[in-house]
């Protein structure tokens, strides 16, 4: 069974489809990090860091299990032939995370895109030339602003992605915070890119908030204000990050991050 936490009626699972090494190195990546904040997030997060001195992250999805039904939170890598082949270990083991959680793609009934990155959407749409929904029961969720923004963001994923979706009438947009249902909502968290959105799962004093590519690196955790270089919006993504990392809560904030080392991290 995959990595998960109990909130309330609702189960959050890690769902792994691959690992690797960035494709550039860290110090482009974070390039006003201090070498001070790099030594503090090794120590929070060693397994993030190679013994080629390589920043190695994690590829997953979350899958939230209730007798609503299944939401997923992003899709992944992909298949060998996926948009993220140029660069992410693919194939990935989405599918056969799925499995071991006892989850089969039919029983997805939403799939929450947090963003148009290939490394977020590449179970999404399988099939080459004969494209189709990977989870052909789910609505796919997607903020109005990513689409306004696809040709910036991403461009080969009009085609790939979002017109099999909207063939299929599976395409689902909102504008900003939206309810998914009791329990669990998308919160919009942009700056990474112009619609990037998060979900948070809530029962009692328990939350868990999945964050997409809000923070990608455990420097982010302990320091919200060091940019990523693939932001698109730097000081936007640094407002989204302290947001969420510095807003008061009643009871527990867990986070549940797609690429740190462990899936599940208290705030």
């Amino acid at each position: 069974m995959p990595p998960s936490i109990q909130v309330g009626p609702y189960t959050v699972i890690a769902l792994a489809d691959g690992e690797g090494p960035f494709f550039s190195p860290r110090s482009e990546a974070f390039p006003d990090a201090t070498t001070e904040q790099w030594a503090a997030a090794d120590q929070l997060d060693p397994g993030a860091l190679d013994t080629d001195g390589r920043w190695r992250l994690q590829f997953r999805a979350f899958a939230i299990r209730s007798d609503q039904g299944v939401t997923l939170v992003d899709a992944g890598i992909g298949p060998a032939d996926s948009p993220a082949a140029s660069w992410a270990p693919v194939p990935g083991a989405l599918p056969a995370s799925l499995a071991a959680a006892g989850i089969e793609p039919s029983d997805v009934d939403t799939v929450v895109l947090t963003h148009l990155h290939t490394d977020h959407v590449g179970w999404a749409v399988v099939g080459g030339a004969q494209a189709r929904p990977f989870f052909s029961n789910a609505e796919y969720v997607l903020q109005q602003a990513e689409l306004d923004a696809i040709e910036e963001v991403n461009p080969q994923l009009r085609s790939t992605v979002i017109d099999p979706l909207r063939r299929t009438d599976q395409l689902r947009l909102l504008d900003g915070d939206t309810p998914l249902r009791s329990g669990e909502r998308v919160f919009a968290t942009p700056g990474h890119t112009p619609g990037h959105q998060s979900v948070l799962v809530a029962s009692g004093r328990e939350q868990v908030a999945v964050t997409g590519d809000l923070l990608v690196h455990a420097i982010q955790l302990l320091h919200p204000e060091v940019a990523y270089a693939h932001e698109m919006d730097p000081e936007q993504a640094r407002a989204s990050r302290e947001r969420v990392l510095h807003s008061p809560a009643a009871g527990t904030l867990r986070l549940a991050t797609p690429h740190l080392t462990e899936p599940f991290i208290a705030r």
